[in-house]
């Protein structure tokens, strides 16, 4: 039976660490002779510009033995009114797998629905799992563990947010969100974190009350791909939420700094902070080619 990975929460724990167990592994060179996806295609369904989801991908999939097929939606059929539903079940007569990069999360769940391959959400409006999986990595390799680490996200409830609450609650850290009133997180995933977590699932106004006693500090753009009509706006709203030297003051004195790029420098972080010696970003976008090699292999296997 084919499995999915549209979010988080479609996998278990035991699999978490698995995968991340196996992304080490890859990362320090085992079984590099291993070509688990030769003889298979996999598709790379991209409505969204990318940088480092377009070329982890990309890369992980040749370094794993396979072809990897970019789909650019004003190429196919899709872009001329062809249904998800047609454009699913054709290109898994033709894939082993397909990853989607769009705008819509509703529409990555029609696509896998119709699939009979597996699908890998690549990021949605609601969620961005793949980048996840490559913080939780990165976690690991700074703290050596997850479950009691405190992860404090300031910024907007975005995707990254909605992903890093389940990946908490899978995990057992702790995660407190530091965001402007009308920018919290999904209360789906909210409320199922609380539901399931062993830590802290904690919503906050204070950014330095949020980073008080924080083991990991991330942040993500403030304006996501297709907000740019709200940016001024929305700019205004998290004034006084950026990640800089006194914020970095209320955490711990080994915090680690997080930011799943691209970064608008000067706007949600300062250039001292990501370029500092708390700065782990540069190893967190490395670390989505393993994980991914990780997913590719426990989906395709």
């Amino acid at each position: 039976m084919k499995r999915d990975f549209l979010a988080i929460r479609d996998i278990t724990k035991d699999e978490i660490e698995g995968l991340l167990q196996r992304a080490i592994d890859l990362k320090a060179g085992a079984g590099a002779d291993k070509r688990p996806l030769s003889g298979k295609s996999i598709g790379l369904f991209f409505e969204k510009p990318s940088t480092r989801t377009r070329v982890s991908f990309e890369a992980g999939v040749y370094q794993l033995g396979g072809q990897s097929i970019y789909l650019n939606p004003k190429e196919i059929q899709l872009g001329r009114g062809e249904t998800i539903a047609d454009t699913a079940r054709v290109l898994a007569r033709y894939l082993s797998g397909i990853v989607l990069r769009t705008y819509s999360h509703a529409a990555v769940e029609e696509f896998a629905v119709h699939s009979t391959v597996p699908v890998i959400n690549g990021l949605s409006d609601r969620h961005h799992p793949c980048q996840a999986l490559a913080d939780l990595m990165t976690i690991v390799e700074r703290k050596g563990k997850l479950e009691g680490v405190r992860l404090a996200y300031i910024g907007d409830g975005n995707n990254v947010a909605n992903s890093l609450i389940e990946a908490a609650a899978l995990t057992g850290m702790d995660i407190v969100i530091a965001c402007p009133e009308g920018c919290d997180p999904d209360p789906d995933v909210l409320e199922r974190a609380r539901g399931k977590s062993s830590g802290e699932v904690l919503i906050l106004r204070n950014p330095r009350e949020a980073a008080g006693r924080a083991d990991v500090l991330y942040t993500d753009v403030w304006v996501s791909m297709g907000q740019e009509q709200e940016a001024e706006r929305k700019k205004a709203k998290f004034s006084g939420y950026q990640i800089n030297s006194r914020l970095l003051e209320c955490a711990k004195n080994d915090v680690v700094v997080l930011h799943c790029l691209p970064a608008h420098r000067g706007e949600e972080i300062t250039d001292e902070i990501i370029d500092g010696p708390h700065s782990a970003v540069l190893d967190q976008a490395e670390n989505r080619l393993h994980t991914e090699k990780a997913l590719l292999e426990f989906l395709l296997r």
